[in-house]
């Protein structure tokens, strides 16, 4: 995939959020620590650094969500990570993306902390952001 294409499906699944430039992809992909799992029908991109993972973000464009396919990216993410040799991730996730929670949450992550006003939001005031973490091995 391409980062213009990841820039899109990430436009499409944050509207009111300012998506993230397919430059920002492509600076994020030449890392040697990150690396990306899905197809056209989404994406999760993850970090691992020594033995630690991070989320960093999934996507999913409308018309796929709900069908399973952000779980089998989170899935993926889970298995590259620890396979990168990661035992434990984590996340920030909107206070107010309930679909997501509760995905992470059905996937055995938990919260862990808070950071007020985190994301912000197109004409609206900043959300907080919830720290999750799950173990992976």
């Amino acid at each position: 995939m391409t980062p213009d294409m990841l820039s899109t499906i990430h436009a499409a699944a944050f509207v009111g959020n300012r998506g993230w430039s397919a430059r920002e992809f492509d600076e994020l992909l030449s890392s040697p620590f990150c690396f990306l799992v899905g197809n056209e029908n989404g994406f999760a991109i993850g970090r691992v650094i020594a033995d630690e993972a991070e989320l960093l973000t999934i996507a999913t464009p409308p018309s796929v969500q709900r069908s399973g396919f952000g779980r089998q990216c989170l899935t993926g993410f889970h298995r590259e990570a620890a396979a990168r040799g990661a035992v434990s991730a984590f996340l920030e996730v909107a206070e107010d993306n309930a679909a997501a929670i509760t995905l992470y949450e059905s996937e055995g992550w938990s919260q862990t902390a808070v950071r007020k006003r985190y994301y912000a939001r197109i004409g609206a005031n900043p959300v907080d952001a919830r720290i999750l973490t799950r173990h992976l091995t």
